[in-house]
């Protein structure tokens, strides 16, 4: 495992940086807080069609730039130190993700030309009111065939019809494709469903982090197409939630390491008994301790980049060693951020609430802290070999 960034990745790092920092300040994040839609267009599209990020990870066949889930980890990061408001993990990871894990050549030809240069907008609708993202029991919304025409282009004859409903779906009131996870007489499947539809409902979801949007979807007999093989989604769905996982870790890890810098730059310009209160032990330990959980989390998310593209056996127990590490820091960085800042800190004028709303708020998407520590202990004891018996 290498852990080190090439000179292209690097270069990589210092464009997207410097584009966020020029159309993505505090400033144009507020005023997107409160935009219908939640994101500028012609920023996205200045980012997928101009600096290519959508494609970052599409194979070149369908339109891509064929790079792998490190240079994406990149991007992710330094849009969770933006806090940019995008539709990225929507989009480019989730949509984007479950396309090539399903495997359908047809549907990949269909859909991901338009991720990859920014015209398509698209999201995965799995949750129901359970909110569970790892529990494939807790799906019922339903698909039944020969009901439609399908959906999109080569989409054909023959389709299907999902109805249900679906809550805490990102993105899900702009996005133009939704991927729309359902249960057949076969198991659970993968419909791919237009928003504007007959049938489609769609609500927007009042959410403690308006830097990222939330929908709540209604299907009364939508027409729907398959993708992949019926009944046998569960298993690639599996896979996109690590990457989703490994994803938002690796969000996390930027804002993480933006509001530490917030800090450490406020503990040395503000003046307190006619010192700098940097100088005081307590904040001086306060920063320590923030540092290390900051750094021992950018490894557990660099760790889960690298699994993602590089091993997949590893990427289940990296997923979730990121996902919980990750989460963790960035939440005691947001904190902590407030109360080095003191009362300025807890007010709407500041920005450290904004980065608190989403700490707390990403550590409950694709499961919490304690769900995926509980998944990584049980992927590790699987990996043990049989104990004998104890004699009597």
């Amino acid at each position: 495992m290498n852990l080190a960034f090439s000179d292209e990745q690097n270069e990589l790092r210092r464009t997207v940086r410097d584009f966020l920092d020029k159309n993505s300040p505090e400033t144009e994040v507020r005023r997107l807080m409160e935009t219908a839609e939640g994101y500028d267009p012609d920023v996205w599209h200045q980012l997928a069609a101009e600096l290519g990020i959508a494609g970052l990870a599409v194979p070149e066949e369908y339109g891509g730039a064929g790079c792998g889930f490190v240079e994406l980890g990149i991007v992710l990061e330094e849009a969770g130190r933006a806090l940019l408001c995008a539709p990225l993990l929507s989009t480019v990871v989730l949509t984007a993700s479950t396309l090539l894990e399903l495997g359908d050549e047809g549907a990949c030809a269909d859909y991901l030309p338009g991720i990859a240069d920014g015209t398509t907008l698209a999201t995965l609708a799995l949750t129901e009111s359970t909110g569970r993202w790892d529990d494939p029991d807790a799906v019922t919304c339903t698909a039944s065939p020969g009901g439609g025409a399908g959906t999109g282009a080569g989409s054909g004859a023959g389709g299907w019809t999902v109805t249900g409903s679906k809550s805490f779906v990102p993105d899900g009131q702009t996005a133009a494709l939704l991927l729309v996870v359902a249960r057949t007489d076969a198991g659970l499947s993968v419909f791919a469903v237009a928003a504007d539809a007959p049938g489609v409902r769609r609500e927007p979801r009042a959410t403690l982090d308006q830097t990222r949007r939330q929908a709540d979807l209604t299907f009364t007999a939508a027409p729907a197409r398959l993708l992949g093989t019926d009944g046998t989604a569960w298993p690639a769905l599996q896979r996109v939630l690590d990457l989703a996982a490994i994803a938002v870790a690796t969000e996390q890890v930027g804002a993480a390491s933006r509001v530490l810098d917030m800090a450490v730059d406020y503990a040395k310009t503000r003046v307190q008994f006619g010192r700098p209160i940097g100088a005081f032990q307590a904040i001086k330990h306060k920063l320590a301790d923030l540092h290390l959980a900051v750094e021992s989390a950018r490894s557990a998310a660099y760790h889960g980049m690298w699994a993602a593209a590089e091993s997949p056996l590893e990427l289940p127990a990296a997923a979730s060693l990121a996902k919980a590490c990750c989460g963790d820091a960035f939440v005691t960085a947001a904190t902590e951020n407030i109360q080095v800042h003191g009362g300025i800190g807890f007010t709407w004028e500041h920005p450290a609430h904004l980065y608190l709303k989403r700490a707390h708020s990403s550590r409950q998407l694709f499961g919490n802290a304690a769900q995926h520590r509980q998944r990584l202990a049980q992927v590790l004891l699987a990996e043990l070999p049989e104990q004998p018996a104890l004699p009597a």
